[in-house]
């Protein structure tokens, strides 16, 4: 089982109905470079982009499956609610929510998670995403060896009905942010946080699967009454930044997920390699779990699995990476297809938008 603990995110695939809106407000207003523009290698007549860091590292990667048909997808059981992505520090998440609103986007809180501090606000199909602080951290209130033993309540000026909310919508930089600096950029992948009817099979699933423990149980500040866990790679002297899955436990009976723009489609993690990912699938067959086959996905090869309620995992390798058909510094310029789709580029371009 050592051998089977993930690193943290790899990367999270979300929805869209329009490639190029999402281009304007990912790279244009969030400042995430496009590092592959592609297709959907299961569905080559839709863009399939890619957005990430300069070099589209593991844990900094967004990827958009652009269907400008589909319906209104929803959170639910089995689906994510939102995409954390991580800021240094509360001064330049200030500057994220001025930068937010000045362009049209509305923007709530910040908000003191405890753990970290939080801003709010959604994409152009309704995605929601978070901007949080890297710390404090999940000691704050536990000693680091013992995280995830304890029922923490949240102080009650952090929960709803106990904040200050108009001095929270007050709190904003003074001034407009027209540029994104280095100490500004956003740093990757957060946390994602999706919903569950059974927290204990998430538990096991989750410490069997990918290897993540327990760090914090607590309760959603903005819904008391719903437990709120996080998993994280956690060795009892650290917890590793860009790993955390959590999930709000909902009721059996509660709404499902649905499918569709607007939504996360599938949460992936991280493998060292092809030869780790082979010796992980067959150790998800052991304990009985439904797996794909090992995929080739150009830039990384991966397999599927669904978590127990429903919830799509993939694992990907780090290599090769983006540069594989690429020149490191013009990653995103041009279309690029993988070698079996190559003989249909004419036919596969002529289907798509131009993006700028």
């Amino acid at each position: 089982m050592a051998d089977y603990v993930t690193p943290g995110f790899h990367h999270v695939t979300m929805v869209a109905k329009d490639a190029r809106r999402t281009l304007t407000f990912y790279r244009d207003l969030l400042g995430f470079p496009l590092v592959k523009q592609t297709v959907n290698f299961d569905l080559p007549s839709s863009y399939h982009l890619y957005f990430g860091d300069e070099q589209g590292r593991p844990g900094t990667i967004l990827t958009f499956f652009e269907w400008p048909h589909a319906g209104r997808g929803a959170w639910g059981v089995g689906g994510v609610h939102h995409v954390a992505l991580a800021v240094a520090d509360e001064a330049q998440q200030l500057k994220w929510k001025r930068r937010l609103t000045d362009a049209g986007v509305p923007v709530t809180g910040p908000y003191d998670r405890t753990w970290f501090t939080s801003i709010y606000f959604a994409d152009p199909d309704g995605q929601i995403l978070e901007i949080a602080t890297e710390g404090p951290g999940f000691a704050i209130d536990e000693p680091i060896e013992a995280l995830g033993r304890e029922l923490i309540q949240p102080k009650p000026h952090r929960l709803v009905g106990g904040r200050d909310e108009a001095a929270i919508r007050a709190l904003t930089h003074p001034e407009p942010v027209p540029a994104i600096d280095d100490v500004m950029r956003l740093r990757g992948i957060h946390h994602v946080t999706g919903f569950t009817d059974d927290l204990q099979a998430a538990d096991e699933f989750y410490q069997r699967t990918l290897g993540l423990r327990l760090v914090k149980r607590s309760v959603n500040q903005d819904d008391p009454d719903t437990l709120h866990y996080f998993w994280a790679n956690y060795d009892g002297s650290r917890v590793l930044p860009g790993s955390d899955m959590t999930l709000f436990g909902w009721p059996a009976d509660a709404r499902r997920a649905r499918e569709g723009a607007g939504q996360t489609h599938h949460v992936a993690f991280r493998a060292r390699d092809e030869e780790q990912l082979t010796g992980w699938r067959e150790h998800l067959l052991a304990q009985g779990i439904e797996v794909s086959p090992i995929k080739d996905r150009n830039y990384f090869k991966s397999l599927y699995f669904r978590s127990p309620d429903g919830l799509l995992h993939e694992i990907a390798t780090d290599p090769p990476g983006f540069a594989v058909d690429e020149d490191s510094a013009h990653l995103g310029a041009t279309l690029k297809l993988p070698d079996w789709l190559e003989p249909r580029r004419e036919e596969i371009a002529s289907a798509l938008r131009p993006l700028d």
